[in-house]
């Protein structure tokens, strides 16, 4: 299931009042995503949650649906990193 925060970025950055986001869909399925939009809400996606993508995981991405598993995997790395204590 694609996040109501995943959701809410991507229509906010394509200028979309409502649309439905599947996890089925790709990228040129939601209107005005074209490959400057592209750049534009990867971006937007990286500020939002503050994260950043590797080039690669972004090639290997196939739909909306790999899109929201990337940024979970993103956020759970990103929360276990907080969590380990340093070394001495």
């Amino acid at each position: 299931m694609i996040s109501e925060k995943l959701t809410k970025t991507i229509l906010t950055t394509l200028k979309i009042d409502e649309f439905v986001i599947t996890e089925a869909m790709t990228a040129g399925e939601i209107p005005g995503w074209d490959s400057l939009n592209h750049i534009k809400v990867i971006h937007s996606i990286e500020r939002e949650y503050n994260i950043s993508f590797r080039g690669m995981e972004l090639i290997r991405m196939k739909n909306l649906g790999d899109l929201q598993r990337l940024v979970d995997n993103k956020l759970k790395e990103k929360s276990s990193q907080v969590k380990q204590p340093a070394t001495p």
